[in-house]
């Protein structure tokens, strides 16, 4: 179930378009003020420049956030050839220039496509990265510059690669699906390092999270404009057992009914062991329900 609860609040995931200019938490603050509701949480920083997919997770969803920051992303990057910032992308001070224009496009497209599979990455300086309880941003900010870890992610691909010839820069287009902590301003800098002549990210969209596409999202002010107008959003909200399609689902009734809403293992007999999306009688989806050797221990409850 979506849309209001009983609480007169609503529960579910809502695909919001993040456009240019809005931090993730600028728009969590947004739509605190157009659904009048406080427990809102977003899936994953965006910095304000970059615009796309950002699924807003409503009520009851705060629980799964952190689940679905977990996911794969995709987005479509744009990249510099020859210019490096400090911060790895536009926004940030020029360091270096370099002079691009002896790249080949096989040299390019082979640097690129060398990042597929997994590599250890380090994070840029301008991140929301902690070290030591401070974000990485704010050490930046002040003239520091510590030594990062290198994070273990993963490019799934990349494609739809594009080259253009016709240009005094040089710049590469191309899709990377990839790993949760993936930084894709960093990607474009080892690329960037790895053809000799360094590299930013010019500009980034996301236009895939939590299996969500950008056809699928709605801006702030369509949101605005819905809830305004005595509209319902509650047709743009996703359920949460949208996101576990892939768990067996279980109906429960009777003593059984009880047991999952108080939160209690029962026996589960005739059930093949895995995960379960557990409904009540009513067609409450109540919770995910682990079920091993006959018996169904509660994961993660949704009642409240």
């Amino acid at each position: 179930m979506s849309g209001k609860s009983n609480n007169d609040t609503y529960t579910g995931v809502l695909p919001v378009f993040k456009e240019r200019g809005w931090t993730s938490n600028d728009v969590v603050a947004k739509l605190r003020g157009i659904l009048r509701m406080k427990r809102i949480g977003h899936t994953g920083t965006l910095d304000p420049e970059v615009t796309g997919v950002l699924p807003v997770c409503l009520g009851r969803a705060t629980r799964i956030a952190g689940f679905l920051t977990d996911t794969d992303k995709t987005y479509r990057c744009v990249m510099r050839l020859g210019l490096m910032t400090d911060t790895e992308d536009m926004t940030g001070k020029v360091t270096k220039t370099s002079d691009a224009s002896y790249l080949t496009e096989a040299d390019i497209i082979d640097a690129v496509m060398s990042f597929v599979g997994e590599y250890d990455q380090i994070p840029p300086m301008y991140s929301a990265k902690k070290i030591n309880g401070r974000k990485l941003y704010e050490l930046a900010r002040e003239g520091i510059e510590i030594e990062r870890k290198p994070s273990h992610v993963c490019i799934r691909s990349i494609s739809d690669l594009e080259i253009p010839s016709d240009e005094g820069e040089r710049r590469a287009f191309f899709t990377v699906e990839c790993s949760k902590g993936t930084y894709i301003r960093s990607l474009c800098r080892d690329i960037g390092e790895k053809l000799g002549c360094g590299a930013c990210m010019e500009s980034l969209s996301r236009i895939k999270a939590c299996g969500l596409s950008e056809e699928q999202c709605i801006t702030l002010a369509k949101a605005e404009e819905i809830v305004h107008s005595g509209g319902d959003i509650g047709d743009f909200i996703l359920p949460i057992d949208h996101f576990y399609a892939d768990c067996e689902k279980m109906e429960v009734s009777g003593v059984l009914d009880k047991y999952v809403r108080n939160g209690n293992k029962f026996a589960a007999k005739n059930a093949i062991d895995g995960r379960y999306r557990i409904y009540l009688e009513d067609g409450t989806f109540a919770a995910l329900y682990d079920i091993k050797d006959g018996e169904a221990r509660p994961c993660r409850m949704f009642l409240s």
